[in-house]
Order: structure tokens, then C-alpha cells, then sequence
């Protein structure tokens, strides 16, 4: 799993424009794993924490609301960078991707999110 994982991160650090990190964490423990990041002052498994809380709030506005849906992805815009939660379709992990606003391509960027979370089912 290691190395589809670390074959995971490399190709979306060499092809999302503006990347600056990702990481893989389980939705139910907070575990992560797998992180990758090209700034070194950016920790994404820390800012994966945080964001699990995000998701575990939208999962019981969901349920409180008694909506029958399930979360995609989450889009956070920052003032020069974009975050993006993207939850698999069982609900049990979350792909989070970090990157430079004024340097990614946004279709192309969860276009290519889609492909891998689509290889990462039964890999993890």
C-alpha cells in the first residue's frame, strides 16, 4: 500500500498546478495515512486533524437536519490558497489537497482527485 500511496502523492505533486500538499486520513480514527507536502512549514497531516472536525460538523448538520445525502468534497477558499476535502463514497476516509489559488487549474485539479480517489477504493 506504501508505494501505491507514495505513487499517489508524487503524481499529484508533479501534475496539479500550484500543489502544495496532500494527505489521506480515515474519517472514524483521524489516522492518516499518508502525507506529502512541498512547503516544509506546511504540516498536512495537522491541518488534516482540523479538517476532520469539518467534516465530522457537516456529517451532523447532515444528519440533524435529516438530510439523506452524503458529503462529496468540501471546498475551503483562502486568500491564496485552496483546500479541498474529498471524502470516498463509503464516507470512511478523506483525500485533503492544499494549493496555490493563483496557480491551480480548479477543474483540472479535482478532475484528477476523482481519478485517484477512484484508485485508492479497495487499496486502503
Amino acid at each position: 500500500m506504501s508505494d501505491f500511496l507514495t505513487k499517489f502523492g508524487e503524481d499529484l505533486k508533479n501534475n496539479v498546478s500550484g500543489f502544495i500538499a496532500v494527505s489521506i486520513t480515515e474519517v472514524k480514527s483521524g489516522m492518516s495515512y499518508f502525507s506529502l507536502s512541498a512547503d516544509s512549514s506546511f504540516d498536512p497531516e495537522l491541518a488534516s486533524a482540523y479538517n476532520l472536525e469539518v467534516v465530522k460538523a457537516k456529517l451532523n448538520a447532515i444528519k440533524a437536519l435529516g438530510l439523506n445525502q452524503t458529503i462529496e468534497d468540501i471546498m475551503i477558499n483562502l486568500t491564496s490558497q485552496i483546500h479541498i476535502i474529498d471524502v470516498s463514497e463509503a464516507g470512511d476516509y478523506f483525500i485533503y489537497l492544499a494549493v496555490d489559488s493563483s496557480k491551480a487549474n480548479l477543474g483540472m485539479t479535482k478532475a484528477l482527485l476523482n481519478k485517484y480517489k477512484k484508485d485508492i477504493i479497495g487499496k486502503i
